[in-house]
């Protein structure tokens, strides 16, 4: 466990020359965690990869959800959390008052830097209106790791000639993510007229045989085009945080970095 003394034990091998800066960060990088009995905190996954550990909130308690934010908000900037209701957004916002919540997205948050710049460079495409609560959940992602994603909804394969209007931006993107329920095969067709990586999400968005998006997510599995990578059901926010990362290395910085 590490402690003020580990700590100052490994500062010091750096100070008289028996450690290297290098092997000091990386065992600085390796720092535990706040054990509050229900749940550990990590409070140092921003140094292994470049974003604070985001809340999944639904499971837990609001109690236990707000205790989380509280403590991670006490030590970083800009804190998220996933599958919010209004009642784990009311739980932290007694705590917390600078903590917001988005209804569509389902995810409450912090940002204390709301000001800083944001890169471009993500497209975030949406099938349908019903898709909306997915891809806004990846879009709240993106704005939080330091993204500015050019939103693109409603222009499912139904109605191909709305996204065939969109290509010159799709063209022009570092990597776009593409949100479909129903059959699922809006990326595939995206990804066979655009160079960039292709990050698609099935949602649960369908009639009886679309079995909650599994029909959806088998169809982005067996895409025909190359370049598309699938995430899980509904899973915005690691489209997001994907796509932040593809992203960052290509502007040549850090994924949560201004």
């Amino acid at each position: 466990m590490w402690n003020e003394q580990s700590i100052a034990a490994v500062l010091g091998r750096v100070a008289r020359k028996e450690q290297s800066v290098e092997e000091a960060c990386a065992a600085l990088g390796a720092l535990p965690f706040e054990d509050i009995e229900f749940a550990k905190i990590d409070h140092h996954r921003q140094i292994r990869r470049g974003f604070a550990e985001v809340v999944y909130c639904a499971g837990k308690t609001p109690a236990q959800a707000a205790e989380i934010i509280a403590r991670l908000a006490a030590r970083t900037p800009r804190v998220l959390g996933t599958r919010a209701t209004r009642e784990h957004y009311e739980a932290a916002a007694q705590r917390l008052p600078d903590v917001r919540y988005d209804e569509t997205a389902r995810a409450l948050w912090i940002d204390r830097e709301p000001d800083r710049a944001r890169r471009e460079g993500v497209v975030l495409l949406a099938a349908g209106t019903s898709d909306l609560p997915v891809a806004e959940e990846a879009a709240l992602t993106l704005d939080l790791m330091g993204h500015l994603p050019l939103r693109i909804y409603d222009v499912g394969v139904a109605g191909l000639q709305r996204l065939l209007h969109h290509v010159p931006i799709l063209r022009s993107a570092n990597v776009v993510i593409v949100v479909a329920g129903m059959e699922g095969a809006l990326p595939g067709v995206v990804a066979g007229l655009i160079e960039a990586p292709v990050i698609a999400v099935p949602t649960s968005v369908g009639y009886g045989a679309s079995f909650g998006g599994l029909a959806a997510l088998l169809g982005m599995l067996n895409s025909c085009s190359p370049g598309v990578a699938v995430v899980n059901i509904d899973n915005g926010y690691g489209a997001g945080h994907m796509a932040a990362a593809i992203n960052a290395k290509i502007c040549g910085k850090e994924v949560g970095g201004a």
